[in-house]
């Protein structure tokens, strides 16, 4: 999505995670932690960034877009950045995982990190109540935030009731480059699928 909204030319490298592709040599010299996504930069010598915050802010720091080059506001857009990292990332991908993945019903996990998750969507919800954006103008922050929040259903956990949250989110639904974003790699099931579950971008 940042990479559409920023109009940067780009090739996608397809990783095949069922297959272990992030656990090769050549993906671990790029990312020792072996997640996607990772970018090679070939117009910065060959600069590799990986974590999906660290490159959002790469990328704007990069472009001077999408995040203010100082003041307050910068910082109002970073510390979105990192709520995103520090709470909605890994208390929705637990959710996620106790929800979907879990070999066994652990209804106390489940509980935890739904109710967790639903009280930083309210969180959100309040930033949201007199902004268009989570910071004056739309920003990595908006695109970091809404990557997770936008597939809650599948988290099992409702937006009903966080009418602020939910305008949010129709709003960057709304953005051309956010749907583009939302198809690369191509959905699982048209026609010009891949097999693979998920990609690192490479800038060119």
């Amino acid at each position: 999505m940042a990479l559409e909204e920023l109009q940067l030319e780009y090739n996608v490298n397809y990783i095949d995670l069922a297959a272990g592709d992030q656990h090769l040599p050549d993906f671990l010299a790029m990312n020792p932690n072996g997640r996607i996504p990772v970018i090679v930069d070939h117009n910065a010598d060959d600069l590799i960034v990986f974590d999906s915050n660290a490159i959002l802010f790469y990328l704007a720091e990069k472009t001077g877009k999408l995040l203010p080059k100082d003041g307050a506001e910068r910082h109002v857009v970073i510390q979105w950045l990192m709520f995103q990292a520090s709470g909605i990332g890994p208390m929705q991908g637990q959710a996620v995982a106790f929800e979907r993945y879990f070999p066994e019903d652990v209804p106390a996990a489940r509980s935890r990190y739904h109710n967790e998750t639903r009280r930083l969507y309210a969180v959100l919800n309040t930033q949201l109540e007199q902004r268009k954006w989570l910071a004056v103008d739309f920003s990595i922050a908006d695109i970091s935030n809404w990557s997770w929040i936008r597939s809650h259903r599948w988290a099992r956990v409702p937006t009903e009731g966080l009418l602020h949250l939910e305008r949010w989110m129709e709003q960057l639904r709304a953005r051309p480059a956010c749907e583009r974003g939302l198809n690369i790699p191509p959905t699982p099931g048209r026609a010009d699928a891949v097999k693979s579950l998920g990609s690192a971008m490479t800038t060119t």
